[in-house]
């Protein structure tokens, strides 16, 4: 993940996401702990949706092996979070993504998060080749 933070218009999927009332925390904002939420459901639902993945019975899987977030702006209840997804990487075996969380109609973001999935055989839990119907799924979102 670079320094530069990208902004709305840089994110050729956004997935809009409610905050809950439980998502906060007694400090009066969205806990930490749900932004890497957020991060998974864009990822997943895009997977879901564009691959046809099926968690439950999918033989190839990927596997969260790294996550990180820069936290920009607090999000609380009720807003919206635009969740924006775009693909830095696809390597032989995994593939990493950065999603930008945007509040409400914002430009800016509130936090930048990165997120590498590596794909599995499920039996086995060895390392495979990005299957291509993943790969065509997320290679639209590839940045240059």
């Amino acid at each position: 993940m670079s320094d530069a933070v990208p902004s709305r218009g840089d994110f050729k999927r956004l997935l809009a996401i409610p905050t809950r009332w439980m998502d906060q925390d007694p400090y009066g904002h969205v806990n930490n702990v749900e932004y890497y939420s957020f991060f998974d459901t864009v990822v997943n639902e895009h997977l879901i949706r564009e691959a046809g993945l099926d968690p439950a019975t999918t033989p190839v899987v990927g596997l969260v092996v790294e996550t990180k977030c820069r936290f920009m702006k607090e999000i609380t209840f009720p807003q919206v979070v635009h969740a924006g997804l775009r693909v830095a990487k696809i390597g032989n075996s995994s593939v990493t993504y950065e999603i930008g969380l945007f509040r409400d109609n914002e430009t800016d973001a509130a936090a930048i998060g990165h997120f590498v999935h590596v794909y599995v055989d499920r039996a086995t839990r060895q390392s495979v080749r990005v299957p291509d119907r993943v790969r065509d799924a997320v290679g639209p979102l590839l940045v240059e």
